[in-house]
């Protein structure tokens, strides 16, 4: 079937081939070494969070609500309809959120809550507080059950609690 000089031009052939990627291998690895030796030619200075916040005047959380817009905030509402509802007691898959600025933590009758928030009873939705958990829900009570990951941006979360405030009497 094969004699022997088919075989030794085979094994050749395969021995040639894998030579060949070893040695270009050393010829890149020469040509394109990573690691530096020194210290770099130029170093591009980038300014700390620290610095980049300093610049902006700093408003104070009162002020933020007095220019409040509720208007605004109902757009903003608009992320949170698909699990809350506004009507008096309708809880849906998060509790109603009429009157919840000055209603008792984890209060909303006939609502399951998770322990994380209903650790928190005896304290209330200040809009501090409301501004503290809608920034990001699961680092203000780790273990909830909201899956919101939370908004970002402060003048949302005052427009929205301004929306809220204004829905009750």
């Amino acid at each position: 079937m094969f004699d022997t000089m088919t075989l030794t031009k085979a094994t050749a052939g395969v021995c040639g081939a894998f030579l060949v990627l070893l040695l270009g291998k050393w010829a890149a690895e020469s040509l394109y070494h990573v690691d530096s030796h020194g210290e770099a030619a130029y170093v591009i200075e980038v300014a700390s969070a620290e610095d980049a916040g300093s610049d902006e005047p700093q408003v104070s959380f009162e002020e933020l609500m007095a220019s409040a817009d509720a208007a605004k905030g109902a757009k903003v509402f608009k992320k949170c309809s698909a699990c809350h509802k506004l009507e008096d007691g309708a809880n849906a898959t998060g509790p109603y959120l009429y009157g919840v600025v000055g209603r008792e933590i984890a209060s909303a009758p006939g609502f399951g809550y998770s322990g994380a928030l209903t650790g928190m009873a005896g304290k209330a939705w200040t809009p501090e507080e409301l501004d503290a958990f809608l920034a990001k829900p699961s680092a203000y009570a780790s273990g909830t059950t909201m899956s919101f990951s939370g908004l970002k941006k402060q003048s949302d979360r005052v427009d929205l609690i301004a929306y809220l405030d204004s829905l009750d009497d």
